[in-house]
């Protein structure tokens, strides 16, 4: 909108009249709906990519989960041996982690460390003398981690040095 001048400026001295002020006013609706609908379109057609990228995660996850399915089959339908058997398994875990690298998600190294109640679940406490006070000295169940954050906590027991007994382990969810 512009400025009405005034005649000192060598403006236009005529004053607006109402019709003028109505079309200007009808062309800012006009103006302001376009913009409201553009803004629609954007939001609409961000959300629609934002579901496109992670139905295409998933799908990444799920092909790379198939051959690991099918190297389970596999190995259900043989007559491996024990050791054979135990060896696939381990080839088999291997895979998995490496599907899960593959999305971010690592494994927590937590043996030896220092206690941190953001990264393990202490579930037992144990006394070892020949490792540091508060030291995670077990682990029950592995932790997992997506760079710094934490995907999944490690259960763990925890050395503690002024404790001469282990405590009992809360019972494994």
């Amino acid at each position: 909108m512009k400025p009405h001048s005034s005649p000192a400026e060598g403006g236009n001295t005529k004053p607006r009249t109402a019709e003028s002020c109505e079309a200007e006013l009808a062309a800012q609706k006009e103006l302001n709906l376009r913009l409201a609908a553009d803004f629609d379109n954007f939001r609409k057609r961000t959300a629609r990519e934002t579901d496109r990228r992670a139905a295409a995660q998933k799908e990444a996850f799920i092909q790379g989960l198939l051959p690991i399915i099918d190297n389970l089959e596999r190995a259900l339908a043989s007559d491996a041996s024990t050791e054979q058997l135990r060896g696939g398994v381990q080839m088999t875990l291997q895979q998995l982690h490496q599907l899960l690298g593959s999305h971010g998600i690592e494994l927590e190294e937590a043996i030896g460390r220092p206690f941190d109640p953001h990264r393990h679940e202490a579930v037992a406490m144990r006394h070892d003398p020949s490792q540091p006070d508060h030291a995670v000295i077990e682990i029950l169940q592995p932790g997992y981690r997506r760079g710094d954050e934490v995907f999944r906590p490690a259960k763990v027991i925890v050395n503690a040095l002024n404790h001469k007994e282990a405590s009992i382990p809360h019972e494994q969810h």
